[in-house]
């Protein structure tokens, strides 16, 4: 049979299981946040990336205009390192706000890349939905970021 050993083990092992699988985290933990060094950390790498934003408003009349050398040195020129700083600024986002800011970066770019073949073809109206397109996945990438005390309380 079993001796009294062998039953008193299986019993404590058991117990720890039962134990340890309902001995869930606390609850009440916080979700993450960003310390004030991250945000100001945040703030210096998005500052060109906001520049970037700003200048990419300067597309639509060019494009409207047809002055397609002007939009295309646009997109080649100040917006070339985009994707890099936006990239830095990514990994530097809490772990639940870097997946919809990748997504929101990789459609931006897929945008801009449309934006650059129509006007390449020299396509007005398809740049400018593609334009339009950018804007909203820019501004939807922007407002994952973090904001400052100082904005949130002006």
């Amino acid at each position: 049979m079993f001796n009294k050993r062998s039953i008193l083990s299986l019993l404590l092992a058991l117990v720890a299981t039962v134990l340890v699988s309902c001995g869930g985290g606390d609850s009440n933990t916080p979700p993450p946040t960003y310390s004030s060094e991250q945000i100001q950390q945040i703030e210096r790498a998005a500052t060109p990336v906001i520049e970037a934003r700003k200048r990419l408003t300067k597309l639509e009349s060019y494009i409207k205009q047809k002055q397609w050398s002007d939009a295309f040195s646009l997109i080649h020129g100040p917006l070339g390192g985009l994707r890099q700083e936006m990239g830095y600024v990514t990994r530097n986002l809490l772990p639940r706000d870097q997946k919809p800011a990748r997504k929101y970066a990789r459609e931006l770019f897929q945008d801009i890349e449309r934006v650059d073949a129509s006007i390449e073809a020299e396509a007005a109206s398809r740049a400018l939905e593609n334009y339009d397109r950018a804007l909203k996945d820019f501004d939807q990438y922007l407002n994952l970021l973090p904001e400052s005390q100082a904005t949130e309380t002006t």
